[in-house]
């Protein structure tokens, strides 16, 4: 089933009392975030399946089997028939000497506790430490013998280098996985195909906290958006809401490059923010496609927002998209709205759909290392990633045997970018552009954001350690941008 203009279709099982809407609009805001209220749906296709069996089970049988079944613990497998050998196998917490049983050699009523391997002759079962495995005449039954609040793990708050690793690589891996979402359900050639898009974390302050490989000068700016989001939304962010920007004065880059932002709640409060930017192949102006070499005027490159909600409370706000992408650009001289807009609504809610998996899967994270842990954490990698950027400041200080580094550069039309950088001898800088042109009646200024982008990641490629580019990079760099330049128009 899918909604009436919509490419994506989601395969609904049998519903109950044959509900089959109320199920598909269920999976529809689990997988993509939101739904589309007075939409058509469409049915593309149904599918019958037939399962033969070869033997009758009757439901329930197992736990009746476990109720009059006489349980034996093996105390001590080596002694068992079953026992193979014993080889070290690594959990949390260290190595632990494992026995490995056969289990055609184990009875009914045989409970294996764990840490222990039972090999069958199409399959392996881990029985984990806390666990046991009850046997019985056609299955095994695992149960845990944990208490009932150790399903989350038990990290410290404290900073543990492994930790900071293993958290680090996670929370770039959720990024990643938001990006495969979005290259996965987008249509255009943009973002599908010439992968011109990025995913980010960031902390309740909005604050980059680690991003995919993506492309440098969207990282290093959505910090921006999300922040001017949350000041300029304050207390009225609620559950649900999804955020678009692509103002250059809202933190973003050129027009086409558009933001989407997810507050992650609990609790009725902000916790994190994901956030997801793709460039789009048309979003109006003056000529088609995303880039017109002659634009002098910002409207001229096509539609513009400072921030709305695209998504208010799971519900979908089309025709406000439709408005800023098809009504407002007209309404300049010279300039048409999209002139490809179901790609571009496609693609944008391929974002929300990107954005809602990095929140599912930040969730986990939490479940599994507790809310606490994970922002504490968050905070140890950008404390992290400052002290390794101040060591490199203060390394480059010593090497050049001189606290001050002066460059320069031209664009094509003979402006000047002009850079200062002062170095402390406690690892923190000044980067300043006086003396950089002032702004040019053309399309090649750049706002504060692209700039801070710049910095962060040269910053982050000169750093030797393996962190994932964040907040911390900048902390100990201040900018100075002179206004009305061509670095602050």
């Amino acid at each position: 089933m899918r909604y009436d203009g919509t490419d994506t279709s989601i395969m609904v099982p049998e519903a109950a009392a044959g509900d089959y809407l109320s199920r598909f609009e269920s999976m529809h805001q689990r997988e993509f975030g939101f739904v589309l209220r007075d939409r058509r749906v469409i049915v593309d296709d149904l599918r019958v399946r037939v399962v033969g069996r070869l033997a009758e089970v009757r439901a329930g049988q197992v736990y009746d089997e476990l109720e009059s079944l006489q349980c034996r613990l093996l105390d001590t497998p080596s002694t068992h028939r079953a026992f193979v050998e014993t080889v070290p196998v690594y959990f949390q917490g260290g190595s632990r000497p494992t026995a490995v049983l056969k289990l055609g050699h184990l009875e009914p009523g045989d409970v294996v506790p764990g840490p222990a391997i039972i090999l069958d002759r199409n399959s392996t079962v881990l029985v984990e430490p806390g666990w046991t495995a009850t046997v019985t005449s056609t299955q095994l039954v695992l149960d845990s013998t944990l208490a009932a609040n150790e399903g989350t793990r038990l990290v410290s708050t404290e900073v543990d280098p492994i930790h900071l690793s293993v958290l680090a690589n996670r929370f770039m891996s959720i990024a990643e996985q938001m990006g495969r979402t979005l290259e996965k359900t987008s249509v255009s050639t943009n973002i599908k195909e010439r992968l011109d898009f990025s995913c980010a974390l960031f902390d309740q302050h909005g604050n980059l906290v680690a991003n995919a490989p993506h492309i440098p000068v969207h990282l290093g700016s959505m910090s921006h958006a999300v922040k001017f989001q949350l000041e300029r939304f304050s207390d009225r962010l609620h559950e649900g809401d999804v955020i678009l920007v692509n103002h250059p004065q809202a933190g973003g880059t050129h027009l086409p490059d558009i933001t989407i932002i997810s507050p992650v709640f609990r609790d009725g409060r902000v916790i994190f923010f994901v956030a997801s930017r793709g460039h789009h192949a048309d979003i109006g102006g003056i000529s088609p496609g995303s880039m017109p070499p002659t634009s002098r005027e910002l409207f001229q490159e096509g539609a513009s927002s400072m921030g709305m909600k695209i998504v208010d409370a799971g519900e979908f706000q089309e025709s406000d998209v439709r408005r800023m992408l098809l009504e407002e650009p007209a309404q300049h001289p010279g300039c048409s709205g999209t002139r490809n807009y179901r790609d571009v609504l496609s693609d944008l809610k391929a974002q929300i759909a990107a954005n809602h998996r990095g929140i599912a899967l930040l969730g986990q994270l939490c479940a599994e290392y507790s809310l606490a842990v994970v922002q504490e954490y968050m905070a140890h990698i950008q404390r992290t990633a400052e002290a390794a950027v101040r060591a490199l400041l203060k390394e480059t200080r010593a090497k050049q045997g001189a606290s001050q580094l002066v460059g320069y550069d031209f664009m094509d039309d003979g402006s000047k970018i002009n850079l200062r950088i002062d170095i402390d001898e406690d690892g923190s800088a000044l980067f300043d552009f006086a003396g950089t042109s002032p702004e040019v009646y053309a399309n090649t200024n750049a706002p504060p954001s692209v700039t801070h982008s710049a910095i962060i990641y040269c910053l982050r490629c000169m750093v030797q350690s393996d962190l994932p580019l964040n907040q911390g990079c900048l902390a100990p760099v201040k900018v100075v941008i002179p206004e009305f330049s061509l670095l602050s128009p």
